[in-house]
């Protein structure tokens, strides 16, 4: 069992840079270790939160961030899905392991079966590619913040998707035009990039539990 930690607070965590451009929402904190630059947020955001960049506090985000990813991805794997693109499937609580690039094109629905704390996991060896357009939906009592994108290189988020869950990324996340995340954007050795986007942290710990 692990939760995020102090990593719990953030909405948007990177290691080297935030960037944004346009008019991006954010709920909940913002923080940048141990890079320092975050540019082109507008004014006003985050909201819901504060910005953390380079501080001490940030740096003990992205150790917490280390020890989530890492139990995430030491997780046993219930379903292989090398090579199967999520677009639409329908995918009860478990853990999904992708050898190698995972795929989302088109929508990909989490089903809890009425439990409100199912969780979902998903280990992906290297990158995420959300399509645009491509959306997660939850249902049947599926919680965001109980949805787990464990990512061993970089995820890209489409234009216009909405994407739901905790995106933990090795490397770098990329929101695209108009993606929409409810959820968190945690990157640990590279960028945030945002374009116009609305990110909502779930503003709790979102532990995943021995209850799979």
């Amino acid at each position: 069992q692990s939760g995020l930690g102090s990593a719990a607070s953030y909405a948007v965590l990177a290691g080297s840079t935030i960037t944004n451009t346009g008019a991006t929402t954010i709920n909940g904190d913002v923080g940048v270790s141990p890079g320092t630059a975050i540019s082109g947020l507008p004014v006003g955001q985050p909201t819901g939160g504060t910005v953390h960049a380079g501080d001490d506090v940030a740096a003990q985000a992205q150790a917490d961030l280390t020890i989530a990813y890492e139990f995430l991805a030491g997780m046993a794997c219930n379903v292989t899905m090398s090579g199967v693109d999520l677009g639409g499937k329908t995918l009860t609580p478990g853990v999904y392991c992708f050898s190698s690039s995972a795929g989302l094109t088109g929508n990909l629905s989490l089903d809890a079966q009425g439990d409100t704390a199912a969780v979902f996991v998903f280990q992906i060896t290297s990158a995420l590619t959300v399509a645009d357009g491509s959306s997660v939906i939850l249902s049947n009592g599926a919680q965001g913040r109980h949805v787990w994108w464990q990512v061993g290189s970089s995820a890209s988020l489409g234009i216009a998707s909405m994407m739901r869950g905790n995106v933990l990324a090795h490397t770098s996340i990329t929101l695209n035009a108009n993606a929409s995340l409810v959820g968190r954007a945690l990157a640990q050795g590279g960028a945030v990039t945002m374009d116009t986007n609305s990110i909502a942290g779930p503003g709790d710990m979102g532990t995943p539990t021995s209850r799979m």
